[in-house]
């Protein structure tokens, strides 16, 4: 199929779950699915859990788990399952998404560009899950940089914290971007997004696989706060683009952005101002865009460009900053955070500004 050729988009509604699927890669599906695909797998508890897969092509590590855990289980649940596998078209090419898609992933109800296919079939599949009452969403994820797993919200509610918190300590809620699964599913039950490292290590694949057994076999969520020490509370503030047409490079080379080679290793670590990220190149041509985390995140800058130099000029965490030029394209540099209270509110001290 041409990259740049996109059938019409249809969902497609099966019910049970096919012992073909059990051993196919992720690349493969092509061959089985004829595209976006919901199954509706039975189990003893008929309240379902929802569970999305390869809403990101090259992110096969919520397939890999499905197959775990359906191959440990051999058909017979503790609770039934409906489960989205997304993009298999993007996926038959180990990519995000092909060019002449939109990204599945930002195409829930709550985008601001709803009239997609890939928006229609979005709505397809929340109606179809509303209808069945769902126990819980979990939409599993890969990233492209050197992250830990963790867990994230679009809700503080005691019911979504809990669930994250079935499958990480560190917790992340966020505003923005709009038209991401969670958020729509949000509008229906807890529901979390998992990030699990990179794509094709079988650590992920353990740690989803685990998680979507932790979330079958359990009866309710409470509905009381996680204590406090077993919670690491964060918001995304500011989300980092990279200007259209604007070349990036972290290995020395001239390029608009001239970045450091280790910038992926600062993910998740509590930065201090004045941190280096890299520098601009020759031309100084272009400046960082920072677009707000949300709608009650703040939108001002938080780098400084003295003499060339990108330097962090406010205490942040970053998180999922890659270094992979696509991720970079086709989404964004990374996110910035900040730890937060249940409510909230800051739990660090006011910002120093280091100016030059």
């Amino acid at each position: 199929m041409d990259l740049d050729q996109a059938d019409t988009l249809r969902l497609n509604r099966v019910q049970g779950f096919s012992p073909a699927l059990l051993h196919a890669p992720s690349y493969e599906l092509w061959r089985h699915l004829p595209g976006p695909t919901l199954f509706e797998i039975p189990g003893k508890h008929a309240s379902p859990l929802f569970v999305s897969v390869l809403l990101h092509g090259n992110e096969s590590t919520g397939w890999a788990a499905i197959q775990s855990v359906l191959n440990r289980h051999h058909g017979h649940l503790p609770r039934s399952l409906m489960l989205f596998v997304g993009n298999v078209d993007a996926a038959r090419y180990t990519v995000r998404t092909l060019r002449s898609q939109t990204d599945y992933n930002r195409s829930w109800p709550g985008t601001l560009d709803d009239l997609t296919p890939e928006a229609r079939v979005m709505r397809e599949v929340v109606d179809a899950v509303r209808v069945q009452k769902p126990f819980g969403s979990i939409d599993i994820h890969n990233n492209s940089g050197h992250n830990p797993h963790y867990a994230c919200v679009n809700r503080r509610d005691d019911r979504y914290v809990q669930l994250a918190r079935l499958f990480s300590r560190t917790v992340v809620y966020f505003e923005r971007p709009l038209g991401v699964q969670s958020a729509a599913l949000s509008q229906l039950c807890p529901s979390v997004t998992v990030e699990c490292g990179l794509a094709g290590g079988p650590e992920g694949v353990a740690h989803a696989a685990d998680f979507i057994e932790a979330a079958l076999a359990i009866d309710h969520l409470p509905d009381r706060p996680v204590p406090d020490g077993d919670l690491d509370l964060m918001q995304t503030h500011a989300i980092i683009k990279i200007p259209t047409g604007a070349t990036v490079s972290f290995d020395g080379t001239d390029a608009d952005f001239q970045f450091r080679s280790d910038l992926d290793r600062l993910n998740f670590s509590e930065l201090e101002p004045g941190t280096l990220f890299g520098r601009l190149g020759s031309r100084r041509r272009h400046l960082l865009n920072i677009e707000p985390g949300g709608p009650h995140a703040t939108s001002s800058d938080y780098f400084t460009y003295g003499d060339g130099e990108i330097r962090l000029c406010k205490r942040a965490i970053p998180a999922m900053l890659t270094r992979d030029n696509n991720a970079i394209r086709l989404d964004c540099l990374g996110y910035l955070m900040h730890r937060v209270a249940r409510d909230g509110s800051r739990l660090v001290e006011a910002d120093t500004a280091v100016m030059g």
